[in-house]
C-alpha cells in the first residue's frame, strides 16, 4: 500500500501553475521592452552570448524541482508489513439520489449538498466499520465499494454529481437491489441501507426491493431530502429553471408518505433533511444500535520511506541547472544544445 505520511505538502503543488503564469507573463513584458529597444534581429546580433532557450530550460528545472520538493517533503513511503485485525464494526451503504430534482434549493444550499454534507458527518462518526456508496437516478451503480477506508469514502462522496448518470429517473428498486448485493458474506454483523432521495417519480419495485433486503436482515433506513411545498429546479450554469414542454416552470416535492412506507417495510426509520440537524441525530442514533461483529481488516503496521529516489533525482536536477549557463560559454560556443539540430561550425 503506498500513501504519504504528510500529504498537506502536497498543497505546494499548487505553486506550479502560478510560477508557470508568472514566467510567461515575465517573458512577455521582456519581449516588449526589447522592441521597444529596438529591432529584434539586430539586438540578436548585438547580444551573441545571450541564449533564447537556456533560460526557458532553467526554469523548467527549477519547477522540477519544486515539485518534486513537495512530493519529497510529503513523505511517500510504502506499506511493508500487513497484519490482519480484528474490530467490531457494522457495514452500512448509502444509496444517494443524484437526479436532476437533487439540484432543488427548498433546503440549504441544495438538496444533495445536504445530503452530502449530512453523509459526511455520517463517515466522520464511523470507526471500525465499513462502508459504501450507491448512486442512482433513472439507473444505479456503485460509486464506493463497501471498504473501512473513509479518507477515500470522503473523496469519493465530494466527487459525485448529477452529471454522473445521463438517464434521468428515481430508480430507487434498482438501487436497493445494488445496495443488498454490495454487502460482505460475513454473519452476525449489522448491516443497514441509509437511502437517500426525495422520493418523486420513482419506479415500479422500490417496495419488493426493500422487502428482498429485509429478508436476509439488512436494515432499511430512509432519508427524504426536501420539503413537502417543494421548490423549483436550478439549470446549473444558468440562471433559468427547468420547465415543462408548456414552458411552466417545474416544481419538485418531496414524496413524505412514499418514504414512509418504505422505511417501515424496511423495519428502519424515515426522517426528512431539512435544513435542522434533526436527521443527522436520528441517523447517527440508528446506527448505534446495530450489532456490531468482529470485522476482519488487513491493515499495514509498517512503512518503508521512500524519499531517497527523490532527493537523489532532486540533486540530479540542482546539478543539471548549475551547468546550463543562462549566456553562452565561448569555449562551447561550436554546441547548440538548445537549438532544433547540433550546427558546427
Amino acid at each position: 500500500m503506498f500513501r504519504f505520511e504528510e500529504p498537506a505538502y502536497l498543497y505546494l503543488l499548487l505553486l506550479l501553475p502560478a510560477l508557470v503564469i508568472f514566467y510567461l507573463y515575465s517573458n512577455l513584458k521582456r519581449r516588449r521592452r526589447l522592441r521597444e529597444f529596438g529591432d529584434p534581429e539586430l539586438m540578436a546580433q548585438l547580444m551573441p552570448s545571450v541564449s533564447k532557450h537556456r533560460p526557458d530550460a532553467k526554469y523548467i528545472l527549477m519547477l522540477c524541482i519544486v515539485g518534486l520538493l513537495s512530493v519529497l517533503l510529503a513523505r511517500p513511503q510504502f506499506g511493508t508489513k500487513a497484519e490482519n485485525v480484528k474490530r467490531k464494526g457494522i457495514e452500512i451503504v448509502i444509496a444517494l439520489d443524484i437526479s436532476n430534482s437533487m439540484y432543488a434549493q427548498d433546503v440549504v444550499p441544495s438538496r444533495l449538498e445536504r445530503a452530502k454534507l449530512l453523509v459526511s458527518q455520517l463517515v466522520d462518526q464511523l470507526d471500525n466499520d465499513k462502508v459504501g456508496f450507491i448512486v442512482f437516478a433513472g439507473d444505479a451503480f456503485t460509486q464506493l465499494p463497501i471498504t473501512s477506508d473513509f479518507v477515500s469514502a470522503k473523496m469519493f462522496l465530494d466527487a459525485i454529481s448529477p452529471t454522473m448518470i445521463q438517464q434521468q429517473g428515481t430508480a430507487i428498486g434498482a438501487a436497493i437491489n445494488l445496495a443488498t448485493r454490495s454487502f460482505t458474506p460475513q454473519k452476525g454483523i449489522g448491516r443497514a441501507i441509509v437511502l437517500i432521495t426525495d422520493g418523486e417519480n420513482h419506479e415500479p419495485g422500490a417496495e419488493d426491493a426493500v422487502k428482498e433486503a429485509q429478508k436476509k436482515g439488512i436494515e432499511v433506513n430512509v432519508l427524504g431530502v426536501g420539503m413537502p411545498n417543494g421548490g423549483p429546479i436550478p439549470i446549473p450554469g444558468s440562471h433559468d429553471y427547468l420547465r415543462d414542454a408548456q414552458g411552466n416552470v417545474v416544481t419538485t416535492r418531496l414524496d413524505e408518505n412514499m418514504c414512509k412506507q418504505l422505511a417501515q417495510i424496511g423495519k428502519g426509520i424515515y426522517v426528512r433533511v431539512d435544513n435542522t440537524d434533526t436527521a443527522q441525530k436520528a441517523i447517527n442514533g440508528e446506527i448505534d444500535k446495530l450489532a456490531k461483529a468482529e470485522i476482519n481488516s488487513k491493515v499495514f503496521s509498517e512503512y518503508d520511506e521512500q524519499f531517497q529516489a527523490i532527493a537523489w533525482i532532486i540533486l540530479l536536477l540542482l546539478i543539471a541547472d548549475l551547468c546550463i549557463l543562462e549566456f553562452r560559454n565561448p569555449r562551447f560556443k561550436n554546441v547548440h544544445l538548445f537549438s532544433n539540430k547540433l550546427i558546427k561550425r
